[in-house]
């Protein structure tokens, strides 16, 4: 059998089940890419070693992508598509995860400020739909992907509700937010609703000059741009910099030290 076979065999049995397995279908698919299409009983355990290893030092992805394909190999030894797995028997230690970083008044201020240099003539709307990205991620702690899925009716300004659908646990939820956020809120859909709405108010809400939902992938490299514009946090030896995750770690620690002040 085919590997791209065997991993299309995979992926639909583990979505059937209800799983979304929308990022180890990703590797998986990234695994045949780099291996290419061949039988999955010829596949090099060399070549598998070299795709898990990428670039660099090790990180956490690699443990990642060994912990995907060894499900996967366990599957397709279950169902005799291979009799044995070629991944690697040693296996290096995995990093400590990066600690939170807590984001300061000033340091907010800044970032927020920082959005202003990226107003252009061809992205009117982009410097806007950044800062209020920000102050949503800040102000309800949601998830960087929850924030990029939420559509036009997904915000419900009348009500001060936002609709989050599908979460990382499959469930929906219903996030208030406070009079400061709902206005700015307001402000940044009258302009959005001028800018293309392809699918009406299934249109995403936070969207690119074309009305195209903003990807987590542009919404990272803008994030570090604003963050490196503001501050060295590179400098003394940090192992790592601050994140577009961790408003949602600063969201819950100030709300928590407004609550204990209150």
């Amino acid at each position: 059998m085919k590997l791209s076979r065997a991993v299309t065999e995979y992926v639909a049995l583990k979505q059937s089940m209800g799983m979304c397995f929308r990022s180890e279908a990703g590797v998986l698919k990234s695994y045949c890419r780099a291996l290419g299409d061949l039988d999955i009983r010829d596949v090099d355990p060399d070549a598998v070693q070299a795709y898990i290893a990428g670039k660099g030092v090790i990180t956490a992805y690699w443990h990642q992508k060994f912990k995907v394909l060894d499900r996967f190999y366990r599957f397709a030894i279950g169902r005799g598509h291979v009799d044995s797995s070629p991944l690697p028997k040693t296996i290096p230690k995995c990093p400590e995860p990066p600690a939170p970083h807590i984001y300061t008044e000033k340091e907010l201020r800044q970032l927020l400020s920082a959005t202003n240099l990226l107003e252009t003539p061809r992205s009117p709307l982009q410097a806007a739909t950044f800062r209020t990205l920000l102050l949503t991620l800040y102000g309800t702690g949601l998830r960087i992907s929850e924030a990029l899925s939420l559509t036009l009716a997904d915000v419900d300004l009348k009500e001060s509700l936002i609709v989050v659908r599908h979460s990382k646990f499959f469930k929906t939820r219903l996030v208030p937010i406070g009079p400061r956020l709902t206005a700015e809120l307001q402000s940044y859909a009258k302009r959005r609703q001028r800018m293309p709405c392809p699918t009406g108010k299934d249109s995403t809400f936070f969207a690119t000059r074309s009305g195209k939902t903003l990807t987590y992938t542009r919404a990272r490299k803008i994030f570090s741009i604003l963050r490196d514009f503001i501050a060295d946090y590179g400098k003394n030896g940090a192992r790592s910099r601050p994140r577009i995750h961790d408003l949602r770690h600063s969201f819950a620690v100030h709300r928590l030290e407004d609550w204990y002040r209150e």
